[in-house]
């Protein structure tokens, strides 16, 4: 056995030794440090903080927290469940800080706590590579600081942490063991992996330039299969926070590239890539909570690659979210970023005080998991804000949230996700939470259903993992802004078809109508809106939705008999749901009979626009589209 899975390894290594050399032999292959940051370019960053406040406090932040690690003892190897990757990360947020606070200091503490922290990590037995995103984000880690602090390390020092990155780092991925998991994976373990593993071969290069190059041209090769998925809008199907992780160790990998190679190899060029940004930055509301589809959680933070976005792009209004962030948030808050000195390097050359705000107000991507963004403003944070998605709940880190929407006006939200719950929790149950078919345990989960999200559920079934809802239309126009999808596939067997549009109208209310055709029989459908406002059923069709001394009426116009009503999203007795204090779900049943055709028209309606929102809604093949989808 062991001869076999010997003779599998010498095979696998010769397959990855064949790969296109993207890289060749580079004529003027720079020295140490290389990684991001060349030799003397940190003077840039020092006049930058120099002559801009903001910049200057958030320098300051990053040295502050630097002396705040300095106190602290080295990152030991303590796994949580099967995991290390918190303290891989924690790692990375440590030698970075302390990297980026030597290099534009000299300030001898930091070089030696930054040597003091590799060669704790670089003892470690191994840096878990059945888990391989611990093994990438250590990886980068010590490359960064290897590189960064390398000519002031000592001889000894330098080898013991080379060896390291080779040893626990490196060699790990060529084993297929290790990487048939994230090698050419659709999602974010890809990009992190190759940027982890592409870091180390920049900080060994010299050393052993045939492994380097051999890694690196791996990377270049294989990242794309990632990539593809934000195609062709830029819309990031694993939803925003995983944007925040995946995307951001992409540009890590193509901002590192680009400067050793002075190319990124046509990787920025991938389709609807350079255009992610946009989807990232509309995906904010007013209320300054991001549209927290799928496994993602419902406060957001300051994205350092946006900064590199908005450089690519030329477009400094990409950065309007950002802004806010940092003209309104103490710079402290931004600390347990371990890629924020990257928005150092990004962002040194941009004028906060310059950027204005984007000009579109409703933003539409197709690919796997579509959405539909829309506002009525960027600068007024009492601003209707409406996020909408389609797409698939068979897609990596999915909910069952096909047709959802969440909804802000006022400076609040109203409509709102429940988000992730902690892997940990689960997984320390025993729960197998990452299975994508219809039977998987992940869907006993409750903030994973639809029956806890602003969906439809249909005889109370679960969501369809197979089906998908695309965008059918979309319009920006400024009375009307709109979007549709179709969720036929969604609920196939359930119902013939079922199609959802969601409007902002006369930019003053927000109307969801549901367009259902029953089949040969007949069909309980739930109509679901969670919300962390107080709910009033004041009658049959209407409530009264109150937070933070505002109100929000709901009006509800459908068939039959409808009765308004609240569930609590307590989760089902078990002893792995998380709790979801301080929220409700309000809404109500209809039941359709058979061969028959249904709209269901539900308004939602801030108190000021109360006398203004009485325009009769007509059907959704009547709303106007621009031709956006196609």
């Amino acid at each position: 056995m062991k001869i076999f899975t010997a003779s599998l390894f010498l095979l696998f290594s010769h397959l990855l030794m064949a790969q296109t050399d993207f890289i060749g032999d580079p004529p003027h292959f720079p020295g140490h440090p290389r990684i991001l940051l060349l030799k003397g370019e940190e003077e840039v960053i020092k006049t930058t903080i120099g002559g801009n406040v903001i910049w200057g406090k958030m320098h300051q932040a990053i040295l502050d927290e630097s002396d705040h690690i300095s106190g602290l003892p080295p990152v030991e190897r303590i796994k949580i469940g099967r995991r290390l990757l918190d303290k891989s990360r924690e790692a990375l947020r440590r030698l970075f800080f302390l990297s980026y606070a030597w290099r534009t200091t000299r300030d001898l503490k930091y070089l030696r706590r930054g040597e003091k922290e590799m060669l704790a990590i670089a003892a470690f037995s191994d840096w878990n590579p059945s888990h391989f995103l611990d093994v990438a984000e250590m990886t980068m880690a010590l490359s960064i600081g290897y590189d960064w602090l390398y000519d002031d390390l000592s001889p000894a020092s330098r080898s013991i942490i080379k060896q390291a990155i080779i040893e626990k780092g490196i060699r790990p991925s060529l084993d297929p063991r290790s990487n048939s998991n994230w090698l050419r994976a659709e999602h974010n373990w890809n990009q992190v992996c190759n940027a982890g593993m592409t870091y180390g071969a920049l900080a060994i290069y010299e050393d052993d330039p045939a492994l380097a190059k051999q890694v690196i041209n791996r990377a270049i090769e294989n990242v794309v299969y990632a990539m593809k998925a934000m195609g062709p809008d830029g819309n990031y199907p694993e939803g925003y926070g995983y944007w925040g992780y995946g995307t951001s160790f992409n540009v890590m990998l193509i901002s590192a590239l680009d400067k050793a190679f002075g190319k990124d190899f046509g990787l920025s060029e991938m389709p609807g890539f350079l255009k992610t940004a946009a989807f990232l930055e509309n995906m904010t509301g007013p209320a300054n909570q991001p549209f927290n589809f799928s496994d993602s959680h419902a406060n957001g933070g300051i994205e350092p690659a946006m900064f590199w976005f908005a450089q690519k792009n030329a477009d400094p209004s990409l950065l309007w979210v950002e802004r806010s962030r940092l003209l309104t948030e103490v710079p402290q808050k931004h600390v347990n970023d371990r890629l924020l000195p990257a928005m150092m390097i990004w962002g040194k050359d941009i004028r906060i005080g310059n950027i204005r705000p984007p000009k579109a107000t409703l933003w539409v991507g197709r690919g796997a998991n579509p959405v539909a963004l829309m506002r009525t403003s960027w600068t007024d944070s009492a601003a209707i804000y409406v996020g909408m998605k389609g797409g698939s709940a068979g897609i990596n880190h999915a909910h069952m949230d096909v047709g959802a929407f969440v909804m802000d006006a006022g400076g609040v939200r109203w409509a709102m996700d429940l988000g992730a719950q902690d892997y940990e929790s689960l997984e320390s149950k025993g729960m197998q939470i990452f299975g994508r078919t219809q039977d998987a345990q992940r869907w006993t989960i409750f903030r994973y259903v639809n029956q806890a999200h602003n969906t439809l559920t249909i005889n109370d079934q679960h969501q369809r993992v197979a089906g998908f809802a695309p965008i059918t239309g979309a319009s920006s126009s400024i009375d009307f802004m709109n979007a549709v999808t179709d969720l036929s596939e969604i609920y196939k067997g359930a119902v013939a078809k079922a199609r959802r549009g969601i409007a902002i109208v006369d930019r003053q209310w927000v109307v969801v109508r549901d367009e259902i055709e029953t089949g040969d029989t007949a069909a309980i459908v739930r109509w679901t809106l969670v919300t962390p406002a107080a709910v009033t059923v004041t009658d049959n069709r209407n409530a009264v939705l109150t937070q933070s001394g505002q109100r929000l009426m709901m009006r509800v116009d459908a068939p039959g008999e409808v009765v308004l009503r609240t569930w609590p999203t307590d989760p089902p007795p078990n002893s792995y749901d998380a709790p979801n204090p301080g929220t409700i779900r309000t809404g109500f049943e209809l039941r359709l009979p058979a061969r028959t055709k249904t709209s269901i028209t539900v308004s939602l309606i801030p108190e000021k626009a109360a006398t203004a929102a009485n325009k009769n809604i007509g059907p959704l093949s009547s709303w106007k589209q621009d031709n956006l989808i196609k």
